[in-house]
């Protein structure tokens, strides 16, 4: 996983993808590729058309009111264009269901409400749930859910019929998980002493 928005980058996005799938190059399967995105309609629509593979959609929030804050994007192409372009996107997609990535945030995005809303917004809609623990940064309020709450969540999700995961943690004790690379920067020159000021014996 990469950063940034590929959609907005969609030329570049393109070519790589054509160079991962082409028989002449990496040989992968379309199932095997996934684009993640925040949500940049006209260019899912356009993906969908060039050079369809798996989607995966930063999600994050159930309702505009949410995601607007979260996800500042969604004020531009809301949930109800980023739904329609989705069900729409499944029609050329290599698998029968779209990604959805969903950031849990301890008394932001992660109440059983918040997982019933979730579950409206997404039932009709042959999906996969990504449940990922908030990893914390420098300089952010936010944090992670505990891990009881993102069970009770996922379950909801499950009950009605929405496979859920929960993605496990790797490198936050070094700062180097997912959505980390704000992290703190330490500069070691002024740890030691600078070699002109040390007398020589």
């Amino acid at each position: 996983m990469g950063m940034g928005e590929p959609l907005q980058n969609y030329e570049a996005t393109l070519e790589a993808l054509r160079i991962l799938l082409s028989d002449y190059a990496y040989g992968l399967s379309r199932r095997r590729v996934t684009v993640s995105t925040s949500g940049v309609v006209p260019m899912i629509d356009r993906l969908a058309q060039d050079c369809p593979v798996a989607l995966a959609v930063s999600l994050h929030a159930p309702d505009d009111a949410l995601r607007d804050r979260l996800v500042p994007l969604n004020r531009k192409y809301p949930l109800a264009q980023l739904m329609a372009a989705c069900q729409a996107y499944l029609k050329y997609a290599p698998r029968d269901f779209i990604t959805f990535e969903y950031t849990m945030m301890k008394g932001v995005n992660d109440s059983l409400e918040q997982a019933e809303a979730l579950v409206d917004l997404l039932q009709s809609m042959p999906s996969k749930v990504n449940l990922i623990p908030f990893n914390p940064f420098p300089g952010s309020s936010l944090q992670r859910s505990d891990a009881a709450q993102i069970r009770r969540f996922g379950e909801r999700l499950l009950e009605a019929g929405i496979t859920a995961t929960i993605r496990k943690t790797r490198g936050d004790d070094i700062d180097a998980a997912c959505g980390q690379l704000a992290g703190e920067v330490i500069n070691i020159t002024k740890r030691r002493p600078s070699l002109a000021h040390r007398t020589i014996s």
